[in-house]
């Protein structure tokens, strides 16, 4: 048993210098990136994007490449499943927050309250 736990360790030690070596963008932008789920029997993780990652435009590049490249470096790998936090029954979806954008302020009913920048004159 004490194998297993070793191996499973030293797995997730690959992983974290992986996504470290290879998404250094991802803590420079504020985001992070942790593993969720580890399953060593299937060859499956799970690897959750979190802080300035969730709702990033380019999100979806990032999980496409951590899938793609993850497989190729890690053999005990198979199959890695990434998200945000934002989709996939998260976030957005069934009754989530919706974005907002800086200066924009709603009243109660979801009304538009900002007028805009007032002249300094």
């Amino acid at each position: 048993m004490s194998t297993e736990a070793a191996s499973e360790d030293e797995v997730r030690g690959r992983i974290e210098n992986f996504l470290r070596r290879n998404f250094p963008q991802i803590q420079m932008h504020g985001g992070s990136a942790a593993i969720q789920n580890l399953d060593l029997e299937t060859g499956e993780v799970t690897v959750m994007l979190g802080g300035a990652c969730s709702g990033c435009g380019i999100s979806p590049m990032t999980i496409q490449a951590i899938k793609s490249r993850m497989v190729k470096e890690i053999p005990e790998i198979n199959e890695v499943h990434a998200e945000t936090g934002m989709g996939g029954g998260h976030g957005m979806e069934g009754g989530g927050m919706s974005p907002s954008f800086p200066g924009e302020t709603l009243d109660d009913e979801g009304r538009d309250e900002d007028s805009g920048p007032s002249a300094p004159f």
